[in-house]
């Protein structure tokens, strides 16, 4: 006699919707545990300042909208539907914090970035010579260019004994700003 399954039909799973949804790397993934709550809220502040209409979405409009206030009158509309159209579907939050996390993947995180540097800070003084950097940058690994290391050192000058402040470039790689 043939065994009665109690496993539902093949392709036909108990799991609630949520569950299912999120192993099968769906929309309803958490984003959210991807950042600290101070970064979830930077997030929201920006995303409550770029949508412009308050409509919980940012579209072509409000992206045309935010870079006249930041003085950029004469954006072309190929270039805001290009910037909209990186968007799986329309900007509400939750899309707007996956596409950010999507851009910041592969960024190591800052201890990673520190750890490397104090390798070439043997007296752990929190700063290497600009020119031994320059040299190792240009020579190892994925090399960089001159014009690299100039927009480098233009965006982190070195100070005037010619150090670079790596945990000052650090956070500011990881964090986007400088320490207060």
């Amino acid at each position: 006699m043939g065994r009665v399954s109690a496993m539902p039909p093949a392709g036909i799973s108990q799991a609630p919707r949520r569950a299912r949804k999120r192993a099968e790397g769906g929309a309803s993934s958490n984003v959210f545990s991807m950042f600290d709550q101070s970064q979830i809220q930077e997030f929201k502040e920006a995303f409550t300042i770029m949508d412009q209409n308050r409509d919980g979405f940012i579209d072509k409009e409000d992206l045309r909208d935010t870079f006249a206030a930041l003085g950029r009158i004469n954006v072309k509309n190929e270039e805001l539907e290009a910037m909209v159209k990186e968007a799986p579907g329309p900007i509400n939050f939750t899309v707007f914090l996956t596409m950010f996390g999507e851009k910041l993947k592969g960024t190591d995180p800052e201890e990673t970035i520190l750890h490397a540097f104090k390798v070439f800070d043997t007296e752990g003084k929190g700063f290497v010579k600009a020119d031994f950097i320059k040299e190792k940058l240009m020579t190892q690994a994925d090399r960089f260019s001159e014009e690299e290391v100039k927009q480098m050192f233009a965006a982190f000058p070195p100070d005037v004994c010619g150090n670079l402040d790596y945990r000052s470039l650090c956070y500011i790689i990881t964090h986007g700003e400088e320490k207060d």
